[in-house]
C-alpha cells in the first residue's frame, strides 16, 4: 500500500511535525497530477508496512502527526487497520482524499481513526469527468463533501489550471463548499505532470488568484492561496 515516505514535513499536516505516507494507486487521471509515479506503476517496490511502523515507533516524541496521502488512500481496504496501528503509537492522523469513497470516510470518522481530513475538489460537478478524465459517481463526491464539511478539522483544496477551470468554475466550487472551515486554492505548477503536455500549460497570474480569493473569502473561516 505504501509507495513512498517523507520522513519530515512541516506543511502537510497543519500544526503538526509530521511524516507523510504516500499510497499507490488512484482512480482519477488528473492531467496535472504531480505524483504520476503513484498513479502509474513505475516498478518501484512498496515499502513494507512493518518498516513504516518501525520507523514511526522510533520517531515518537519528535513527530506528532502522520499524513496519509496518495494516490488515493481510500482505495485500500486495509486502510482502517493500518491507521489503527498508527494511532496505537500515539499519533494524530490526517487523511488526504479525492472523495470517491464516502463509505470508507464514514467508517474512518465513525471509528475515530482520523483527526483531520483534506479533500481535493477537482471541479464543479458538471465538469468533474472532463478534469479527472475518468467516469465518476458524482453522488459519491457530493456525499463526501458533506461528510468532510461536518468533520471538525477539515479543509478542501482545488488545484487550478486555466485550461480546465475558468474563474466562473472556481466561484462555483466556492459556492458549493460555502460554510466549510477552510478552502485552499492551489496554483498549478507545471514541473512534473501525469500528462506531459501539461508541462507547457499556462498558469493563473498571482493577482488573478488573489482577486478570486478576495471574492470568496467570506464563505470560509480560512480561504488562502497555495503555491503562489
Amino acid at each position: 500500500m505504501i509507495k513512498g515516505i517523507q520522513k519530515l514535513s512541516l506543511i502537510d499536516y497543519p500544526g503538526k511535525v509530521a511524516c507523510t505516507l504516500f499510497t499507490f494507486g488512484c482512480n482519477f487521471r488528473c492531467p496535472y497530477c504531480h505524483n504520476p509515479e503513484l498513479v502509474i506503476d513505475d516498478g518501484t517496490l512498496p515499502i513494507p508496512e512493518e518498516d513504516v511502523l518501525r520507523f514511526l515507533g522510533e520517531r515518537k516524541g519528535f513527530l506528532d502527526g502522520v499524513c496519509i496521502t496518495g494516490g488515493e488512500p481510500t482505495l485500500h481496504n486495509d486502510l482502517p487497520d493500518f491507521i489503527k496501528r498508527i494511532k496505537g503509537l500515539g499519533y494524530s492522523v490526517k487523511l488526504d482524499t479525492n472523495g470517491t469513497n464516502p463509505e470508507m470516510l464514514r467508517r474512518l470518522v465513525g471509528e475515530r481513526l482520523v483527526d483531520y481530513i483534506a479533500m481535493d475538489v477537482k471541479a464543479p460537478l458538471e465538469k468533474y469527468e472532463s478534469v479527472v478524465r475518468m467516469k465518476v459517481d458524482l453522488g459519491k463526491i457530493a456525499e463526501s463533501v458533506e461528510i468532510v464539511k461536518a468533520f471538525p478539522e477539515h479543509e478542501f483544496r482545488t488545484t487550478v489550471v486555466p485550461e480546465l477551470l475558468a474563474k466562473e468554475d472556481i466561484l462555483a466550487i466556492a459556492e458549493w463548499l460555502k460554510g466549510a472551515r477552510r478552502l485552499f486554492i492551489q496554483q498549478f505548477k507545471p514541473t512534473k505532470t501525469l500528462d506531459k503536455t501539461f508541462l507547457e500549460k499556462q498558469v493563473y497570474l498571482a493577482d488573478e488568484l488573489e482577486k478570486i480569493c478576495n471574492e470568496i473569502k467570506l464563505f470560509f473561516e480560512v480561504c488562502r492561496l497555495r503555491n503562489v
